[in-house]
């Protein structure tokens, strides 16, 4: 419990700094005072965190369903631009700190460098220094008609770190603006002009890198082709193709639609078997069991199976293990099935349902069987592949990393996962694990396209 506790406050403090940094990058540097943007982006960052708590408790707090959907999109969607916000952003401090002692930064001839005039006296609310600025004294008219300056610009000793450049007052030769009546002109802050294209750049690279992101996952998954060859396969077997599908995720966001792209992307490959390895759903049968029904038409010429992820348990697994037997698919609760061909198919439950004592159990679904049959294993999670290998398991299928989902949680994801997408093999057994065909929290993907894969049996015989 105090474990728990003292990494909740961490996450929060952490929330709480990135939420501050991005305010001060984004709306304190790159204002003059507490004007009208300054003020919409701080309220900005208190009320999209809240939306994104709302939207991370809303399901486990038992809130309706409507309330489910209306919180997700902004909630969710705000907590993935944060993450690249805050990246873009620590990369930019670099170019800040190049730009601000070195560059130069462009400005049209005759173009007011501030709205202050002279004498202007920068406060610590504008994020800049005395340093930054310079100062030209009003011109006066010449008895000849002519617009002079009037005195000689002021300049701080670090001008040339500032970058600044004094104008001089309108002149006859200065355009429309010269003669009569004379001109102010003031330097403008050198900090300000780079924290505003910082900031621009930073709000651009993220919006882009969510923008892509987000098409893709609302696009659907791709298919991926992978051989395996299995030295127990009969020749009969030889070319066998199962289609792997993992975390579609049917939820608030992704609904009916998005479990219909993914059954006619599976029906287009026109596979033997279908495996659908955990992670179907992120709500209850009561509020997505229409969503889900698009799954009734899958075709298999040996069948659809099914095994549970730890997200059915967050969900009424129960309840959805007889709803998926109605849609025609067949669940394997730590059972086995032979499918004719050559080859065994087992299914483990997922090692959350041990909190309920339905947790995975390699004895009851592999321990009896025939070893010189090549075996092929479904498990939500990779984590159980040593199981595997003691259980003689010639190939296992998984999914629950979704490959990382969002650069760079693939680092992450490496350290709590064997294998995080892709083919590997431990002994021997093959382990092969899918990124997933839909999308956890934001529906969105950085660095790690949604998938199906066909996974096509090989023998050693053929």
């Amino acid at each position: 419990m105090i474990a728990f506790v003292l990494v909740l406050i961490a996450v929060i403090a952490l929330l709480a700094g990135a939420h501050w940094y991005v305010w001060r990058r984004l709306f304190r540097d790159t204002t003059r005072g507490a004007g009208a943007v300054r003020r919409a982006g701080t309220v900005a960052v208190w009320v999209l965190p809240v939306l994104s708590v709302g939207a991370l408790v809303s399901a486990r707090a038992g809130a309706p369903f409507w309330l489910q959907q209306a919180l997700a999109w902004p909630g969710y969607l705000w907590l993935v631009v944060l993450l690249y916000l805050v990246l873009a952003l620590l990369a930019g401090e670099a170019v800040r700190a190049v730009w601000l002692r070195k560059g130069k930064y462009p400005r049209a001839a005759g173009t007011p460098e501030s709205p202050e005039g002279p004498g202007f006296a920068p406060s610590a609310d504008d994020g800049t220094d005395g340093t930054d600025r310079t100062t030209v004294p009003s011109a006066s008219t010449a008895s000849d008609g002519r617009a002079l300056g009037s005195g000689t610009a002021t300049m701080a000793e670090t001008e040339a770190e500032a970058g600044v450049t004094a104008l001089a007052g309108g002149g006859a030769g200065g355009g429309a603006g010269g003669g009569a009546g004379g001109g102010t002109a003031t330097g403008v802050s050198r900090r300000l002009f780079v924290s505003r294209a910082v900031g621009a750049g930073a709000v651009a690279a993220a919006a882009g890198i969510v923008g892509h992101g987000t098409y893709g996952v609302l696009r659907g998954p791709g298919l991926k082709r992978v051989t395996v060859p299995l030295a127990k396969l009969p020749r009969s077997a030889h070319g066998f193709r199962i289609a792997v599908v993992s975390d579609i995720h049917i939820g608030p966001i992704l609904g009916r639609a998005h479990t219909q792209r993914i059954v006619d992307a599976i029906n287009s490959a026109q596979p033997d078997l279908v495996a659908v390895v955990g992670d179907m759903v992120d709500g209850s049968v009561a509020d997505l069991g229409s969503a889900a029904e698009p799954l009734a038409q899958l075709r298999a010429r040996h069948g659809s199976f099914f095994v549970t992820g730890n997200h059915e348990y967050y969900s009424g697994a129960e309840e959805w293990i007889d709803h998926v037997r109605e849609l025609g698919l067949d669940p394997l609760e730590n059972e086995r099935v032979e499918i004719a061909g050559g080859f065994d198919l087992a299914g483990v439950n997922d090692l959350e349902g041990e909190a309920t004592g339905a947790g995975p159990d390699f004895a009851r679904a592999l321990g009896d069987r025939d070893p010189s049959r090549a075996s092929v294993l479904m498990a939500h999670q990779p984590v159980v592949i040593h199981d595997a290998v003691d259980h003689g398991v010639d190939l296992q299928l998984s999914g629950h990393t979704h490959g990382g989902q969002l650069w760079p949680g693939n680092y992450l994801a490496e350290l709590a996962n064997p294998t995080v997408a892709g083919l590997e093999r431990y002994g021997d057994t093959q382990l092969y694990v899918t990124r997933g065909a839909g999308a956890w929290g934001p529906p969105v993907r950085v660095g790690a396209e949604s998938d199906i894969t066909i996974v096509q049996l090989a023998s050693r015989q053929a």
